[in-house]
């Protein structure tokens, strides 16, 4: 075979070059354009990641731009380039301040003319027009409101972000990698800063790591001054020679950032007692306290229907107290969030549904469907005293007794300012039915978010339980390492002296997929089939075995070190935690009693009371026309039953409380769940679930003995005094 000469081989890597280099042709893009070539694996994460809600956002605000741009002042331009930045948009200024502008005016103009055209009311069109006005700021604060949702769920994960990069830096000096192996385990969002990061150096947007690194942490001065000193202690580290000295660095900076994290939370819990109180005062108590005299008040307002009530007490209450939550919020320093572990693990995504098992085949049966028929049954019954009397408007028949002297179960009657025009429900068993309107929505929605977060919570508190021990296993597992055993037996040894606990089994599964399937280590950790983390999926867990499996290619000494560093900032981050939580102890036992008891039974028993106050003034007015004598006495009496009007009925009343109970129940459950567990979306799913369906059915219980005790109270009273 003939020799080739490195001319000739020259030769043909030039005329490849240049044909790969016509075909891509890199070289004459712009740097700009090479950039967004590079960066679109980041693009298409960044579109899986980000909420579908965000994404609409960014389009109706490109749209805007294009159609009618609106320049911000420049202090208002610099706050919403730094919030799009952080919240990770692809919009701009001009196009936010396009879309605040555009959207309101085209709902005041819908809005306008459906009121005023069809259903011919001034009540709604002076609510459109004050709807859009306020719509304007809200949509010009939303990339703020987007940006600080984002600092929570980020500020969240710092803690462990911390310890992730200084637990793989204890054995390995690399930052570039240490970064990649904490976005690999953390979840979003603080996973996608880091990404970010790695790929603005990809990008060449930035020289080094080091100078992307420097400048995200500047989007953090404000927030979050301990994050960035721990990360520059950890930055130190790379430039220290001494061994010694660059772990000292290390442990400073998860020491910095657990310290800094506690006093900072002090600080929050001191200062969270008062806007509970005050979002507890306007959210629950004055709103509830409200209801009591509503009944009397409409009576003597015949322009104020149950809608208005409706518009009150479902829209502006609830998004009030929602929007002073946020802001409570948004306030809290970095924490410990824990994650969806579906998210992470498609193989666990089943789970969020309902399985099972027949005849050795799995099917799989969604919690939309149980939830969509519990609601649509309960709101058919719900709506019975509304369709029989569209069926036929005369039908009518008694709950108890004589059909013309017993209490009627739909109510329905001529009005007291125009005989010709007919109200109501007012019957008992029509306000009995009108229950299950919100014990629909309550329990249909309570089930879904209990079914979808069941097995998962399961799973993860399972995780969670090994975590809680796992400092001390590991530090058993370095010791035997230390002793010079390999790394299979030495899981075997610590699965014997752990044998009861949930570390145990843990090194047990791992025992015998070594010693029964012949797998190595790394394989009987993390084989995606049989593997010890299928069984207990947790990023502590998984990074710890991963450090561990780096290490040992290092020695066992090194590896033992390792692991007893990892076991030792478990132990940390756990006890700081642990006093964090009885710091907001007092807090959310407070939030949760209210959530459980203290607004369903308040609530409850306030319907009772407005079914009797609406029983008892109809049966007045109706009765009052029956003592005139003469002509003149008619008239005067007619007018005195005209003075308390027709009143709102029980039936709309209970259903607008009823639904304001169950948007309470929401908002109050979001707000315990991010002030103790931070961004925690798993464990806020689960306890609203479980939030809905107890307080749900505890306010319709009170609500129906109440409602049936006071109209029995009412009907004997009136019946002995009228006659």
């Amino acid at each position: 075979m003939p020799e080739i000469s490195r001319e000739e081989i020259e030769k043909v890597m030039q005329n490849y070059g240049k044909k790969i280099s016509a075909e891509i042709d890199l070289e004459a893009k712009p740097k700009s354009m090479r950039a967004a070539t590079a960066s679109r694996e980041y693009q298409e994460f960044k579109k899986e990641i980000l909420p579908k809600q965000q994404a609409y956002f960014e389009q109706l605000c490109n749209i805007c731009a294009k159609l009618f741009k609106v320049p911000p002042s420049p202090k208002k331009k610099e706050s919403l380039e730094e919030s799009i930045r952080i919240a990770h948009l692809s919009c701009t200024p001009e196009g936010v301040m396009s879309f605040s502008y555009l959207a309101p005016f085209f709902i005041i103009f819908i809005g306008v003319i459906f009121s005023l055209l069809i259903i011919e009311s001034t009540f709604f069109t002076l609510l459109v027009l004050v709807f859009g006005l306020v719509l304007i700021p809200i949509i010009q604060k939303y990339p703020h409101f987007l940006a600080n949702a984002w600092r929570l769920q980020s500020s969240n994960q710092m803690v462990v972000c911390v310890f992730y990069i200084v637990t793989y830096m204890r054995h390995t000096s690399n930052l570039e990698n240490a970064l990649q192996f904490a976005a690999d385990h953390l979840a979003p969002p603080l996973s996608l800063d880091m990404k970010k990061v790695l790929w603005d150096v990809e990008t060449e947007t930035y020289e080094s790591v080091k100078e992307s690194l420097d400048m995200y942490l500047e989007s953090w001065r404000k927030w979050n001054m301990e994050f960035i000193e721990a990360m520059h202690l950890i930055e130190s580290s790379l430039y220290e020679p001494a061994e010694e000295r660059r772990l000292e660095l290390l442990d400073k900076s998860l020491e910095v950032i657990l310290e800094e994290t506690y006093e900072k939370m002090l600080h929050y819990a001191h200062n969270l007692k008062s806007p509970i109180e005050m979002l507890h005062m306007l959210g629950i108590i004055l709103p509830v306290l409200g209801l009591v005299i509503l009944p009397l008040v409409v009576s003597f307002m015949e322009e104020v229907a149950w809608y208005h009530l409706a518009v009150l007490y479902n829209i502006i209450i609830p998004l009030t107290v929602y929007y002073l939550g946020k802001n409570i919020l948004s306030t809290r320093p970095t924490g410990y969030g824990d994650t969806d572990i579906s998210e992470e693990n498609p193989e666990l995504k089943k789970y969020r549904n309902i399985v099972f098992n027949i005849a050795g085949s799995e099917i799989v049966l969604s919690p939309k469907i149980v939830a969509c028929l519990i609601i649509l049954v309960g709101l058919f019954i719900a709506f019975i005293p509304v369709l029989l009397h569209l069926a036929d408007p005369g039908f009518d028949f008694s709950l108890f007794g004589d059909p013309e002297t017993g209490e009627p179960f739909l109510g329905y009657r001529s009005s007291s300012k125009n005989a010709d025009v007919i109200v109501g429900p007012y019957g008992l068993g029509a306000t009995l039915l009108s229950l299950f309107f919100p014990l629909s929505i309550g329990l249909g929605l309570g089930i879904f978010y209990k079914l979808r977060s069941k097995n998962i919570i399961k799973i993860r508190e399972n995780a969670k339980r090994l975590e809680s021990e796992f400092a001390s296993a590991l530090f058993q597992l370095g010791n035997r390492l230390g002793d010079g055993l390999p790394a299979e037996i030495a899981f075997s040894k610590v699965a014997d002296v752990m044998e009861e606990t949930v570390s145990g089994k843990f090194f047990r599964l791992v025992s015998d997929n070594i010693s029964k399937l012949g797998m190595g280590v790394e394989e009987a950790i993390f084989n995606t089939r049989v593997g010890a983390l299928q069984s207990f999926p947790s990023n502590t867990i998984e990074s710890s075995m991963k450090v561990l499996i780096q290490s040992v290619k290092k020695g066992p000494r090194i590896a033992a070190q390792s692991l007893m560093s990892i076991g030792r900032y478990i132990k940390e981050i756990h006890t700081v935690n642990e006093r964090l939580k009885d710091l907001l102890a007092d807090v959310i036992s407070s939030m949760k009693s209210q959530i459980k008891f203290m607004a369903p039974v308040i609530s409850g028993i306030v319907i009772g009371i407005t079914s009797m106050i609406t029983n008892i003034l109809g049966k007045l007015s109706g009765q009052l026309a029956s003592f005139a004598g003469t002509e003149a006495e008619a008239a005067q009496i007619g007018g005195v039953a005209q003075i308390f009007g027709d009143g709102i009925p029980a039936y709309y009343f209970q259903i607008v409380v009823g639904v304001y109970v169950v948007q309470m129940i929401v908002i109050l459950t979001i707000m315990a769940n991010g002030i103790e567990n931070g961004a925690d979306k798993l464990n806020e799913t689960y306890e609203m679930g479980n939030n809905l369906v107890r307080s749900t059915v505890l306010y319709c219980f009170v609500a129906l003995v109440i409602i049936v005790l006071f109209n029995m109270i009412a009907n004997q009273i009136l019946t002995k005094t009228l006659s």
